[in-house]
């Protein structure tokens, strides 16, 4: 197994994008982001998580995170995944407005049967691409531009801070949909 997408340093903060299996454009929906809102808060106060910066965009998420003392932030991912790939895919099965439904879970399904740690779906890919930030290169300021251009990268809004799904309003003094752990 490589280590070069490991959590190597318990206390460090790292940046960490993770994608839906196949770059299934699930969050274009609004109720599945804010499901996938609903798992980051809930791992911020209650399993250790320091959410500092993020953005969800259609088929993939970007983080810049570290834990609480006494957390491990490969737990936290993993719960956090988990939970959320739960009730992402539960929404999705139960919604009859979905009409993308069947062609989705297909696709999570024939995922699921080709991973032996799954028993029916697989929503997110297995890797994190956990990348540990530097404080002393200015990886922080970096990193946290690159995830809030994202939106305006892909053409959706000409201002970071106009992209709802990130916390860039919070790094221009306004208040976004989540609470976070500011850096800069």
């Amino acid at each position: 197994m490589s280590t070069k997408y490991k959590f190597h340093e318990p206390t460090g903060i790292y940046f960490v994008s993770f994608a839906v299996v196949g770059w299934i454009d699930v969050f274009t929906r609004s109720i599945y982001r804010d499901l996938l809102l609903e798992s980051l808060s809930y791992c911020r106060k209650e399993k250790g998580l320091n959410l500092h910066a993020w953005v969800i965009m259609s088929n993939h998420v970007h983080l810049i995170i570290s834990s609480r003392e006494d957390y491990l932030l490969p737990d936290i991912m993993r719960d956090l995944k988990k939970y959320s790939s739960f009730r992402i895919l539960k929404e999705i099965k139960e919604n009859t407005m979905e009409s993308r439904r069947e062609w989705m879970l297909y696709l999570f399904s024939k995922a699921g049967q080709q991973n032996r740690n799954n028993k029916n779906f697989q929503f997110w890919r297995q890797d994190n691409h956990p990348i540990q930030l530097d404080p002393h290169l200015n990886m922080f300021e970096e990193r946290i531009n690159y995830l809030h251009d994202n939106p305006v990268e892909a053409g959706l809004v000409t201002s970071p801070s106009d992209y709802l799904y990130s916390s860039a309003i919070d790094y221009e003094g306004g208040k976004g949909l989540i609470d976070i752990d500011l850096l800069i």
